[in-house]
């Protein structure tokens, strides 16, 4: 007698990471998800591999892990995985005061962004 399972959250031929505290503001990490959106799985991993942005270290981990998971726990083709969605969302921000002259101090914020990436699988006759 447990808790029903929950339903999916994305479809049957489709695959699901998210990088929840990724370090660095959405702005930039909108950047590098621009890149990669709508190419196919291996083209964006080289992309991302060669890309002179630091959050991309960070987008190559989670794309990595959303083509783990569909070919791990949803039986997808991993040649025919197209990047579907991803997209950028805000996380935590932590404050931090750094010290100023005559008593004063000033607020730093340290953003923190989120990524979610669904790989998907394409059939051959689809695309051409």
């Amino acid at each position: 007698m447990g808790k029903a399972k929950s339903p999916r959250r994305v479809a049957e031929n489709e695959a699901l990471a998210v990088g929840t505290t990724i370090r660095g503001s959405a702005q930039k990490l909108n950047l590098v998800a621009q890149l990669i959106r709508g190419k196919k799985a291996e083209e964006a991993l080289n992309i991302l591999a060669f890309s002179k942005k630091a959050m991309a270290r960070d987008a190559t981990k989670v794309l990595a892990s959303a083509i783990a998971n569909a070919e791990n726990n949803h039986d997808l083709d991993v040649d025919s995985l197209v990047v579907a969605e991803a997209s950028v969302g805000k996380s935590i921000t932590m404050k931090r005061f750094h010290t100023r002259g005559r008593g004063k101090s000033t607020r730093i914020l340290k953003p923190f962004s989120r990524l979610r990436v669904v790989v998907r699988e394409v059939s051959d006759e689809v695309e051409a």
